[in-house]
């Protein structure tokens, strides 16, 4: 009698890119990067991927969304290997984001419905779901109360298409520094120095922060900040995860040895 065996059920990469909605490249990519391996390869040369491989390339796609490098991502796929417990920890990252847009969309439904009703807008409920005040106490604990109060003047005082460009400046920052420390540069490179200085140049248009008496960030802030960005993981997801950040804060160090 013949002994029966499970058959694993298998994709190829096609399917798997398609199910996934990315591109063979990119799982090509994944594996050079050492994130993604094919379950086995066909005599043929073709890929194929087993059900964990599609529960990997999911957390993967997840971390990506966070905002986290390919470097990043190979750190912390290592140091969580088991998938349950990491995907559990997803899980509440992505219902906790998923409340905050639905209440940003109920806020801005409140609005429109108001608008178009002419009746009384409520304060409270225009702006629920929209919080600058995220990292209050760390600015009053550090820098103490009035560091916060002027920053929180200043921002409230922009309108909607001046916070609108500061946040794109800002963003642009960010991924700047993600993708220089994607690529392998040193943090005293000429390119990492040019990121620390513009970090330092965008520090001191943000009103509240300890300053010389040019107006310029104090070397004790600008170097806690960069100490501040890969111990706390909340910073720390700005800059592509922990060796991001780490980037960052050397890269910084090295501008202020040399400028501060």
């Amino acid at each position: 009698m013949k002994e029966d065996v499970a058959r694993v059920r298998e994709w190829s990469i096609q399917e798997l890119a398609r199910l996934a909605g990315t591109t063979s490249r990119t799982l090509r990519h994944y594996q050079a990067e050492h994130l993604l391996e094919p379950s086995r390869v066909g005599d043929n040369g073709y890929r194929y991927y087993t059900e964990a491989s599609l529960i990997r390339l999911q957390r993967i796609l997840l971390l990506r969304e966070l905002g986290l490098g390919l470097p990043a991502i190979r750190t912390v796929l290592a140091d969580h290997p088991a998938s349950v417990p990491a995907l559990r920890t997803h899980l509440e990252l992505l219902r906790s984001e998923q409340e905050r847009l639905a209440r940003q969309i109920a806020s801005v439904q409140h609005t429109i419905e108001e608008e178009e009703g002419g009746g009384d807008l409520m304060a409270e409920k225009m702006f629920d779901g929209f919080d600058h005040t995220a990292y209050k106490d760390e600015v009053e604990q550090r820098w103490g109360r009035e560091a916060y109060a002027s920053g929180d003047r200043w921002w409230r005082g922009k309108s909607d298409a001046e916070r609108a460009e500061w946040k794109a400046a800002s963003d642009s920052l960010l991924a700047d520094w993600r993708n220089a420390a994607e690529s392998g540069v040193a943090p005293d490179s000429e390119r990492a120095q040019a990121l620390a200085r513009r970090q330092y140049d965008w520090l001191t248009g943000i009103p509240g922060t300890p300053a010389t008496p040019d107006g310029r960030p104090t070397r004790e802030y600008y170097l806690g900040l960069a100490e501040m960005y890969p111990a706390d993981e909340r910073f720390a997801a700005n800059y592509g995860g922990r060796p991001g950040a780490e980037f960052t804060r050397d890269a910084m160090r090295e501008f202020a040895t040399r400028n501060l």
